[in-house]
């Protein structure tokens, strides 16, 4: 199995592009990429009894205001966003599996 790579990355209006070493491309829109954000206060993480508890994720409008975008290694990028959060580390498998379910 071939190891997926991110090509290319832009900022087009309220959409992060990315296109992948494949030729495939994606088109994600911020305000979906936030609120799939991977981080374990957006999403929970498991208990000593592997009991997932999700947390409450009040969003404002600069929740979804992308200020930027970095790539962490050659696995992911890390979003920060006008409100502050940036814990998140969106995996280019992740990232690939949101472009094809939002696509």
């Amino acid at each position: 199995m071939s190891r997926l790579d991110l090509a290319q990355v832009a900022v087009m209006g309220n959409e992060l592009a990315l296109a992948w070493s494949d030729g495939a491309e994606s088109y994600l829109g911020f305000e979906a990429l936030r609120k799939a954000c991977p981080c374990a206060a957006c999403q929970g993480e498991p208990d000593v009894t592997g009991m997932v508890v999700v947390p409450s994720v009040n969003h404002t409008e600069k929740s979804f205001h992308l200020l930027s975008h970095t790539r962490m290694g050659g696995y992911a990028l890390q979003l920060t966003w006008a409100d502050g959060h940036r814990t998140g580390l969106y995996s280019y498998e992740y990232l690939r599996s949101l472009g094809e379910s939002h696509g």
